[in-house]
């Protein structure tokens, strides 16, 4: 394994977790405003609709999905810029 995908590897880790907070950031604010309710429903919320649900669910994976591939894609390339060599 190269030296550069060893050294990335914790700042690959460090983003991951920072992009899981932003897109459950980014999630709560889009329900927010599709819905007008403040908590998203739970696969086994009985009062919820399988529609709502599962809208839930798909908009959720989504948004989480985006986000992860902007922010790794913003680590390589960040870290082509500081270190001339792409992490992947």
């Amino acid at each position: 394994m190269k030296a550069s995908k060893i050294a990335y590897k914790p700042v690959g880790m460090a983003m991951g977790a920072l992009s899981g907070v932003l897109a459950g950031t980014v999630f709560k604010q889009v329900w927010k405003q599709l819905r007008h309710d403040e908590d998203a429903p739970d696969a086994t919320d009985e009062h919820r609709t399988w529609r709502e649900t599962l809208s839930a669910a798909v908009l959720e994976g989504a948004i989480f999905a985006g986000v992860k591939a902007a922010v790794d894609r913003g680590g390589a390339t960040a870290t082509r810029r500081l270190t001339g060599t792409w992490p992947g």
